[in-house]
């Protein structure tokens, strides 16, 4: 396998990289992950990844670091390395043309169950070593586990959670294995008590085989990339760009400390369960490195909100990223002048069966907030994606196996305002990059109505500039059915910065319909519904006319306002939460574009 640790001794690497080329390859990197990623999306069928787009393409070089990607999911793009670089491992020069090596383990460099990873090696025509690799991660609506969506908010061992998959070959040789998916996918996660296999294998096989199309789109431009420049000068500037990536993260390491004033940063922030995120930064101004050290972070806890390894330097990575005012992609030279510890036992760095499909999409925005907060960079944002899961099928009472179907959704919150800049309102925050699917889609293909979607008026934070407001959404279920909801920021605020007012809290409501068959009644004619606080994290059956109404944190804002009364509905001052919001590019640092 060739090496790409240093540039060829060639004129052109001994003066610098030629700004142009490395305009240019950064470019056609980046396109040959978009074209991958239009490629799943058009070939896929589930709501999830055609409509909903969490899914996520890019292009790794021989020795699994990231090189370049589109901007999709961040939190997907931060930990792909990992899955590269375990397979690696695992599989080393035993890899041939037309394997497709398939895992989603949160310790083989996965994030949660439900993202299925696909990677393929791409191989030299000429030598047949491997050159790069193309990746694909894809959110899959169920896997089985203990409810439909497998994303279940009481699970406390990753067995609850779905199918676990370390190392599969989906394609071997060229030949698609479907007799091990099925036992991967249905059979295996079937044998957990009160856990089901996959209940709609169908469509996941059909996506999985979209992202084996994707991946191999890839390969094709890599190829006509390859036969256009030369292998040599391809592999030249892969290194540039990511020597490139390095240099503009030491400069701004450098640029905070000299702001700041110091080179010992420090911020914390806590779960809703109470555990803190806590988080040293140390900057070496001499070379622009820095160590970033999360010891004093809380124990792993008994619920699902830890979060994987390689989750933590997904978040870390976006935050270098996202606070960098320079056109380059992501890749793995953002990491390198970095150094992060993570403290054994915590919730960042779990034991083998813990669950974790909250840690992935929840805790991921609490780390997020803490590292924006200790560069003085943001203030919070809705630090939630306020999962929704609904569906039916499983094991019954006999624990007989049922195929039915399960849905899942992230819903949008406000965004933390920055120094000179208004939060968004009604937005994806951060490192989960989606959107939500048209309401025609959701009513014609899943038994709900949606009654309101809307911005949560007063629910962003106030000061000199305003957090973004957070969203309303109230479905009603037409059939029984499971609901679950898997949130955070319902006990603890968005914070502000420098005396700006905190975001409002999150909230999920159940409007349940009395039935005489329940009891609820007793002789009660009017007004026959009840209004429960479910919580931030729960699962309900509901029944034919029951609804859930999501509230959604608003984000914190930054500055103090003398002519603003914080948390004052209504007033006159709240008005200017509706000015018009800063640009993309004043927003980078708290938005998930790029």
């Amino acid at each position: 396998m060739p090496s790409i640790d240093q540039p060829s001794n060639t004129q052109n690497s001994r003066n610098g990289p030629d700004p142009i080329l490395l305009t240019l390859f950064a470019n056609r990197f980046m396109s040959v992950a978009e074209a991958m990623g239009r490629s799943l999306q058009q070939t896929s069928i589930s709501t999830n990844i055609k409509e909903r787009l969490d899914f996520s393409c890019a292009l790794f070089a021989p020795d699994g670091d990231l090189v370049a990607n589109a901007p999709f999911i961040p939190i997907h793009l931060g930990s792909m390395s990992f899955a590269v670089k375990y397979q690696m491992k695992l599989h080393g020069k035993n890899l041939k043309e037309g394997d497709v090596l398939m895992t989603n383990s949160p310790h083989a460099g996965g994030s949660h169950l439900p993202d299925i990873t696909l990677i393929t090696p791409v191989f030299d025509t000429n030598s047949k070593e491997i050159i790069f690799f193309t990746a694909s991660r894809g959110h899959h609506a169920d896997i089985g586990g203990i409810l439909p969506g497998s994303m279940p908010p009481t699970s406390i061992n990753i067995f609850e959670e779905g199918a676990e998959i370390m190392s599969f070959k989906i394609v071997d040789g060229g030949v698609f294995d479907q007799k091990g998916l099925v036992e991967y996918m249905v059979d295996k996660p079937s044998q957990y008590p009160g856990s089901s296999g996959c209940r709609n294998f169908r469509d996941v096989e059909s996506d999985l085989k979209a992202q084996i199309a994707a991946n191999h789109k890839g390969i094709q431009l890599i190829h006509a990339i390859v036969e256009d420049y030369g292998l040599k000068t391809v592999q030249e500037y892969m290194y540039h760009i990511r020597a490139n990536a390095e240099k503009s993260v030491r400069n701004l390491l450098r640029d905070v400390a000299k702001r700041a004033g110091t080179n010992i940063l420090t911020a914390v922030d806590y779960l809703d369960d109470g555990s803190p995120i806590n988080l040293r930064v140390e900057i070496n101004e001499a070379d622009g490195s820095a160590v970033l050290d999360f010891a004093g972070t809380g124990s792993e806890v008994r619920g699902n909100l830890n979060a994987p390894i390689s989750v933590v330097h997904s978040a870390v990575i976006y935050c270098m990223r996202s606070m960098l005012d320079l056109d380059i992609p992501l890749n793995a030279g953002c990491l390198v002048p970095l150094e992060i510890k993570i403290p054994p036992k915590s919730l960042l760095s779990p034991s083998r069966t813990a669950a974790v499909c909250g840690g992935n999409v929840l805790t991921s925005q609490r780390i997020v907030d803490v590292v924006l907060k200790a560069f003085h960079a943001a203030a919070a944002s809705q630090g939630c994606t306020n999962n929704l899961t609904f569906g039916a099928g499983g094991k019954d009472k006999e624990g007989k196996s049922i195929a039915g179907w399960g849905y899942y959704e992230t819903i949008a919150g406000g965004s933390g305002a920055g120094p000179n800049w208004h939060g968004t309102d009604g937005v994806h925050t951060h490192i989960t990059n989606t959107r939500i699917g048209d309401v025609e889609i959701l009513e014609r293909r899943y038994p709900v109505m949606l009654h309101q979607f809307g911005l949560r008026h007063g629910s962003a934070g106030l000061g000199k500039w305003h957090g973004g407001e957070g969203v309303i959404r109230e479905l009603e279920v037409l059939e029984p059915m499971q609901v679950s909801i898997l949130s955070e920021r319902r006990t603890r605020q968005p914070y502000g910065v420098d005396g700006g007012g905190p975001g409002a809290l999150g909230r999920n409501t159940w409007i349940k319909q009395l039935r005489e068959e329940d009891g609820d009644l007793d002789g009660q004619k009017e007004d026959c519904t009840r209004e429960i606080n479910i919580g931030g994290k729960a699962t309900v059956w509901m029944g034919k006319g029951d609804r859930l109404l999501i509230e959604t944190p608003g984000g914190g804002a930054w500055g103090e306002d003398p002519d603003a009364v914080h948390g004052k509905k209504g007033s006159a001052t709240h008005v200017k939460a509706w000015e018009p919001r800063g640009s993309v590019a004043e927003r980078a640092a708290a938005q998930a574009g790029f």
